[in-house]
């Protein structure tokens, strides 16, 4: 008792300071994720409860097997996406912010507004204004078609590009987070490495190559998990752009879950599909740490 009275005495404030952040997470997430790990090896309803289903993991096996494997699509799908979003951002999000590093801090700092501005728009919106672009009878992409004298394209209702159609928009939407990130890194590289190198020869791309690059290691792991993250997630802008899937051509993880949890009412199954998803991402996420990580210091 003594040793929980001290304990108490000594860290006492600082739990309770952190009571309320705590106590919301197990409320929403923790539980619900528990929750939810329950409901995947059952057949839940909203009205009778949950089932347990002979056998235990037969809503995995249904989850990989229903509609003529329709998740296993929605997964090739989702790596798709993943693969070309990611690599994009991260590229893009580096070449920016190296190309702005060089400026004035005044310059600096508006450059790093204006590429973070379109992040704080909505999703949504985001998914609207480029399904609108891609319009097969008079969006601007079919308009810069007929400019060049190409015909036109069923962007988003022709099954073999409307998926490309949907990562090609992402990858055209500027990674603000990356520039962002990418910019405060390399502020904080110090300038003697660049004016060591500089003395002994290297040029510009040399010094951006060998100093810059390795040295923001650790922010490149930090996006590059970040955005695969948010690409295994991508539901907002398949939705809003091509709501009806276009012959289950752009069906991804999510859209699937969401289907089979709230239009089908399937909960066991898209509980089974959402740690499915949830393994998938924690598999990457480690080979990625390992991958990426760093203990680069300065």
């Amino acid at each position: 008792m003594r040793a929980i009275r001290n304990f108490i005495r000594k860290y006492g404030w600082a739990y309770a300071f952190i009571l309320p952040s705590m106590t919301t997470f197990i409320v929403f997430t923790l539980i619900p994720v528990v929750w939810a790990f329950i409901i995947s090896f059952q057949k839940y309803s909203l009205v009778r409860g949950g089932q347990w289903v002979d056998p235990i993991y037969a809503n995995y096996v249904t989850a990989f097997t229903m509609l003529n494997g329709i998740f296993v699509t929605a997964i090739r799908n989702t790596l798709f996406y993943t693969v070309f979003t990611v690599t994009t951002n991260i590229l893009v999000g580096l070449i920016l912010a190296s190309l702005i590093q060089p400026l004035s801090h005044r310059w600096r700092t508006f450059f790093r507004a204006a590429y973070y501005l379109p992040a704080v728009t909505s999703a949504i919106i985001i998914g609207m204004t480029w399904a609108y672009i891609f319009n097969g009878q008079w969006g601007f992409a079919n308009y810069l078609l007929r400019l060049f004298g190409f015909a036109p394209l069923r962007w988003l209702s022709d099954p073999d590009i409307a998926l490309g159609s949907v990562t090609l928009s992402a990858m055209l939407t500027i990674p603000a987070t990356a520039v962002v990130l990418y910019s405060a890194a390399m502020n904080g590289i110090p300038n003697e490495f660049y004016e060591a190198a500089e003395i002994d020869g290297a040029n510009a791309l040399q010094r951006w190559w060998y100093i810059t690059v390795p040295l923001i290691k650790s922010t490149t792991l930090y996006l590059v998990v970040l955005y695969t993250i948010a690409s295994f997630e991508v539901f907002e802008r398949i939705y809003v752009m091509v709501p009806s899937g276009v012959a289950n051509s752009t069906q991804t993880i999510v859209t699937q879950i969401y289907n089979n949890g709230f239009k089908d009412f399937d909960f066991g199954v898209a509980s089974a599909q959402a740690f499915v998803l949830f393994v998938m991402i924690a598999t990457v996420a480690v080979f990625q740490f390992r991958a990426l990580q760093s203990d680069v210091e300065y």
